[in-house]
């Protein structure tokens, strides 16, 4: 049988897609599954895509490339259907082009079932498709979520297919009040979200996780709001937010003016995500409305707890309120209030932590991709009997189209691509630091010998080399890296798999890296050594290392009305009298004094003045320092513990503005601390 789901843009990680492209993946497993982009905007899909799902775009929006389509002259025509507010802007609207390409796809794809993923695609599949193949659309929002003017232009379309899922049963209810005489049939099918391959947290950190798009709705606000009200009480919790979108500087100035920026992170976008659930004890979902939850169900599979308000429309549906999770109720009372106590309840109570979180992962099943590709199987069945039975469709059914040319195929994701060029590697950061480092052992051959660590700035004169084992089962082969057996000079060291015999060696890119371990491991009191593997912008394993003989961890930082204040930790050095917090201005090779403190109990304060004095051009850059003793050498501040390779524009601090100055603690590309000094006109 062969399948499609039409896509606006599968190259991103919205939620949409992730849903699209973990149930073709199920599906794969008995069907010849195609995932058709209409939109290709860059080379690489974000997200993984199984191998065996062929992804097809049909404009290529590639700015800056050769095949680039939107300066076209039918792409600068409008689209003859309706507007789609959330997908036609920008440089990937709808036009006069995306309607021609869709349209032929749609008359000669010799598909059995053709699976529309947006309104504006179903409105498609309803002018174009044809009756040779089943018509479904899929809602992945809600029937509220969409305005007056398009439910009367796609509800008709909606009414023409032969199905339509929402992916909650409320919802449903309302599309079939909507449409009492609709030919397609409305029902609810979840999203699929796969178990993860990561471990699954051991709810021993103090972390509250929440995760998705940085949008209204979602509430953010309430969520920082709700915690500030409980980070008096529980001072060792923290919250991190993952995710983009436009309410980012909103929210970071909220986190802000609560005082609450050594408190909550912002963390940008992660895929896989999966990862980052694992490090926290706690998920919260704090949204006005969920058309589904698909990051409550991937908190769940990760054995967290899921604090939820009770919104419309998912969170009821999936989760058992005080069984598997806690719904907070949104109406009758202060919300926030409400929503502080649970959090307060949760984080205070290690044995409901553990208990919601058990019976979580067992709900979470549920929504396996294997189950949910299942129910459309049934669907299809129901629909046509006999269909999930035909044979698969034959290849080349877009020969022909598009003036004779085929539309550029997608090159497959780094990961697969990469299956003999550059061998898949997965991390895991174990108890002692040391890291597991395994390897696709399908995609060795016995001439790769050892697993290479070259350190970049070198240019590989500095390389560490640990033996695969010969004995290799069928699916992965592990290599360890010993803390205590190693050392790996400061900087950033690239993953390769080697052979022994002519030393070429492949480049590994990064499956799944896992650094939960990293939050409980401290910093050693003596010389720091400090690993961190991450995947790289392009996909690949590398590791950070740090190695220094002394430290100053700065384990607080507060930006105060009159001058920046640390909180230190010494690290191969003791604090002792005379010992002094110091401000050194970069490039001045003492022409200018030194902005000095002392440094009683760990902690000083650095006055602003003379820091806001304007020297340079563009900016003023002061670095921090301790001095330990009264005579003793310089140690550099920073904060090289945790799991961060890279703190900047992550760990982020306030300015202080005095005057026409603004001044902004921040951290550098080497993790250590220092004071931009930026005329308030120039700062953004």
């Amino acid at each position: 049988m062969k399948i499609e789901f039409l896509l606006h843009n599968a190259y991103g990680i919205g939620g949409t897609i992730r849903s699209t492209v973990n149930l073709a993946s199920a599906l794969a497993d008995r069907h010849d599954v195609r995932i058709v982009s209409v939109n290709r905007p860059v080379d690489r899909p974000e997200l993984d895509i199984d191998p065996r799902v062929t992804l097809t775009p049909l404009v290529d929006m590639r700015e800056g490339t050769e095949g680039d389509e939107y300066h076209t002259p039918l792409n600068q025509k409008p689209s003859a259907l309706f507007r789609d507010e959330r997908i036609d802007n920008g440089r990937m609207a709808a036009t006069a082009l995306t309607d021609e390409r869709v349209a032929a796809h749609l008359a000669a794809t010799d598909a059995d079932v053709v699976i529309a993923t947006r309104p504006k695609l179903i409105g498609y599949l309803s002018a174009y498709g044809s009756d040779r193949y089943l018509r479904l659309g899929q809602e992945h929002l809600t029937h509220e979520a969409h305005v007056t003017e398009l439910h009367r232009v796609m509800d008709p379309a909606i009414a023409a297919l032969d199905a339509f899922t929402t992916v909650s049963e409320a919802d449903a209810g309302h599309y079939r009040q909507a449409l009492p005489d609709a030919r397609a049939r409305i029902l609810s099918i979840p999203n699929a979200v796969p178990a993860p391959a990561a471990e699954p947290s051991d709810g021993t950190s103090k972390t509250i996780v929440s995760a998705g798009r940085l949008v209204g709705v979602k509430r953010y606000d309430r969520l920082i709001a709700a915690f500030a009200k409980v980070a008096a009480e529980r001072p060792e919790w923290s919250l991190r937010i993952y995710g983009r979108g436009p309410a980012k500087a909103k929210l970071r100035k909220q986190i802000e003016e609560l005082g609450l920026y050594e408190r909550i992170t912002l963390m940008g976008a992660r895929s896989p995500i999966e990862t980052e659930w694992s490090k926290g004890a706690v998920a919260a979902v704090a949204s006005d409305a969920e058309s589904f939850g698909m990051t409550i169900v991937e908190a769940m599979h990760a054995g967290l707890p899921v604090i939820a308000t009770d919104c419309p429309h998912g969170p009821r549906e999936i989760i058992t309120d005080g069984t598997d999770g806690i719904l907070v109720p949104l109406d009758g009372g202060d919300a926030v209030d409400a929503y502080a106590q649970a959090l307060l309840k949760l984080t205070g109570d290690a044995e409901l932590r553990s208990r919601l979180g058990a019976a979580a992962r067992t709900a979470a099943r549920r929504y396996e991709p294997e189950a949910i590709a299942r129910r459309y199987e049934q669907l299809f069945e129901e629909l046509r009997p006999g269909c999930t039975t035909a044979k698969p469709a034959k290849g080349g059914l877009l020969r022909g189209l598009f003036g004779g040319r085929r539309p550029q195929s997608a090159a497959p994701a780094p990961r697969k691509a990469a299956a003999v060029e550059h061998p898949e590697a997965r991390c895991a950061v174990a108890a002692d630091g040391s890291l597991l480092v395994r390897l696709r052992a399908a995609q060795l051959t016995a001439e790769d010998t050892h697993l290479l660590l070259r350190h970049r700035g070198s240019k590989g004169k500095e390389a560490v080399r640990v033996p695969l084992p010969a004995q290799r089962g069928d699916t992965w082969v592990e290599a360890r890296l010993d803390r205590g057996a190693h050392t790996l000079a400061e900087g950033r060291w690239d993953c390769y798999a080697e052979r022994a015999g002519d030393k070429t060696r492949r480049r590994l890119t990064a499956g799944l890296v896992e650094q939960k371990a990293l939050l409980g491991l401290a910093l050693p009191a003596g010389a720091v050594t400090a690993w961190v593997p991450y995947e790289t912008s392009d996909g690949y394993l590398a590791v950070r290392t740090w190695q220094r003989d002394r430290h100053a961890e700065a384990a607080e930082v507060r930006v105060g009305e009159d001058g920046v204040t640390l909180t230190v930790t010494a690290h191969g050095t003791t604090l002792g009298t005379g010992a002094e917090l110091i401000a050194r201005l970069r490039g001045a090779d003492g022409a200018v004094a030194d902005v000095r403190a002392p440094l009683a109990d760990g902690t000083g304060t650095l006055p602003y003045q003379p820091m806001s004095t304007r020297r340079g051009e563009e900016q003023d850059l002061w670095d921090l320092y301790i001095r330990p003793a009264a005579g003793a050498a310089l140690v550099r501040v920073g904060r090289l513990g945790g799991d961060f390779a890279d703190r900047k524009g992550i760990d982020t601090f306030p300015a202080a503005t005095r005057g026409e100055v603004r001044l902004r603690p921040y951290f550098t590309v080497t993790n250590d601390l220092t004071v931009s000094v930026k005329d308030s006109a120039g700062e953004d």
